[in-house]
Parts: C-alpha cells; structure tokens; sequence
C-alpha cells in the first residue's frame, strides 16, 4: 500500500506496512490534515478516526522517515527527526527517497494533503 502526501508544493510518497492500522488509514483517504511541528523532529495531525491497534505493540522507536500513528492522540506523524521510543507510538510505513531531509527544511506548522499513491 502506497501514500502520496503533499505539503506546500512538495510530494513525498510512503509504502506501509500491511496491517489493521494501515488499512484503517487508507479507508480514510483523501485526506487533508493540519500539522503541528513537534520538537524539530515531527509533524502531528489529527486523524478524523482512530486507526485499529490489533497486533500491535504498546509502543515504537520509530526511524527517520518513518509515518507513523500516535494513538493516545489519534494523531498521523511524518518522522524527519529522530524520535527515541514511546508507549503508543504505532510505525505505519517509510518515506521513500528524501523525503524525511525535505520535510526537515520545512518549518513550523504544515497543512497536508494525503491520498493513495497507485
């Protein structure tokens, strides 16, 4: 499963993982989410519906460039930093390509555009 996400001009697309929280995702796509940047390390935004945990564990260490979900928050997370592990953080997938380093260039709060990617 692929994800096209597009922020003020730029496209990064995303292979995820096959699992109940990626699914869960691309069940609500097209999406356009407004993003906070956290820390110089991530952008958060909140999903429309919380994404299923089953067969997940309590929590992640998640890579550059990971996309990720925040449950506690029910938040979808684009990973350009380095962000140590925390109790429920679920990886989704990985950028491809640069994508993390562009995200990085971009700063303060985004809004995003994210879609399936055929």
């Amino acid at each position: 499963m692929r994800i096209e996400i597009s922020v003020e001009g730029e496209r990064f697309q995303a292979t995820l993982t096959d699992s109940a929280a990626s699914r869960d995702l691309i069940a609500q796509l097209p999406l356009t989410l407004d993003m906070t940047d956290h820390g110089g390390v991530e952008k958060t935004g909140a999903l429309p519906s919380e994404l299923s945990l089953d067969g997940q564990s309590s929590g992640a260490d998640p890579d550059v460039g990971d996309v990720g979900y925040y449950a506690p928050g029910n938040d979808l997370v684009l990973y350009y930093g380095n962000q140590s592990y925390y109790d429920g953080i679920v990886v989704l997938g990985k950028f491809e390509g640069d994508a993390p380093e562009r995200l990085a260039r971009m700063d303060g709060d985004v809004t995003v555009d994210v879609d399936r990617f055929e």
